[in-house]
């Protein structure tokens, strides 16, 4: 089984990291300094008990290096997969299942999922059709990420906290190629359960990141001042209720209330979100996947989304302002 990692950060490197100690046959695709510091001195991973390991990989720039794979691990932020569709190309064979670990409404949301909007495509998450007709809807399986991993020095890699991967087809069978790629998960000691309603806890993650994240770099505040605090408080349950109206026309079923999954955020603590953190470094934050393809699921439902339409122009001018929208 031949796997390949494209994006190979914090996440991306994490289980590259994990699928290479089992002795999977895995490359990884990153650049830069991280690329050259693996390329020289293999991955160093730091895990959440202070141990710290040095871990050949293989590792490389140019996806044309490592050829067909069996498995392609997308784990790149969000906007950035489309305009790279194209250089993934090498990595995809006639049988290549391409795991899509990507926060957000996913680019195939509408495939396999049957009734009248069986097919629809997302203007926000996939402008073009880049990856629906670059990749190709057939060949995915769904992957909700939960590990919180940084990428602390070039090269060098820490696990906080977490180790589920779990797995989905668009469908919710339990298929083969699903339940090897399971296997081999837990084979590295990760957690890969496979899911028959994945679209459920995608929402369930969604929930957080749609309101959160934004609020976040809105206000700088940290996960546990912005889920106690009446005001922001109020902002994120009202975007979380408009979401949940939608994710239920849909068809989703939520295992936990808003107000247990706002007090989940709280008790995370002084966390930084992605959206803050990419914010503070200059670099392009997820907003469309987290926050404007939800709108556009508003609208495809018939769904009034106001909290959202109003915190969503915000963000979109915040980034507009510091130059990364």
């Amino acid at each position: 089984m031949k796997i390949c990692v494209f994006g190979a950060g914090a996440i991306g490197g994490y289980m590259g990291a994990k699928l290479a100690q089992a002795g999977a046959d895995v490359s990884l695709v990153a650049r830069g300094p991280h690329l050259a510091a693996m390329q020289a001195h293999g991955l160093t991973l730091i895990e959440a008990d202070g141990r710290r390991t040095s871990v050949p990989v293989s590792a490389a720039e140019d996806p044309a290096e490592f050829g067909p794979q069996d498995y392609l691990v997308v784990t790149l932020k969000a906007h950035s997969v489309p305009p790279l569709v194209a250089r993934m190309q090498p990595l995809i064979g006639a049988d290549t299942t391409i795991v899509s670990g990507v926060n957000g409404v996913p680019w195939w949301y509408f495939h396999g999922v049957g009734g009248d909007l069986e097919g629809t495509r997302l203007a926000s998450v996939d402008p073009g059709d880049a990856q629906w007709n670059g990749f190709g809807p057939e060949r995915v399986l769904g992957c909700v990420v939960y590990p919180a991993v940084e990428v602390i020095a070039p090269g060098v890699i820490r696990h906080i906290e977490g180790n589920r991967f779990s797995l989905g087809e668009p469908d919710g069978s339990k298929s083969d190629r699903a339940l090897a790629l399971s296997a081999a998960l837990t084979a590295a000691g990760l957690k890969a359960p496979v899911r028959p309603r994945i679209r459920d806890e995608i929402w369930v993650k969604l929930w957080g990141n749609l309101s959160f994240n934004p609020i976040s770099a809105l206000t700088h505040a940290t996960l546990d001042v912005l889920c106690t605090d009446p005001g922001t408080r109020a902002v994120a349950r009202g975007m979380m209720l408009e979401a949940q109206e939608i994710a239920e026309k849909l068809g989703v079923k939520f295992p936990i209330d808003v107000d247990r999954r706002i007090d989940g955020g709280a008790a995370v603590g002084a966390h930084r979100t992605s959206m803050l953190q990419d914010l503070d470094l200059g670099r392009p934050m997820e907003i469309d996947a987290l926050v404007a393809s939800v709108q556009e699921l508003g609208r495809l439902t018939g769904t009034e989304t106001p909290t959202i339409d109003t915190v969503l122009a915000l963000i979109r001018l915040r980034a507009r302002t510091a130059g990364l929208y």
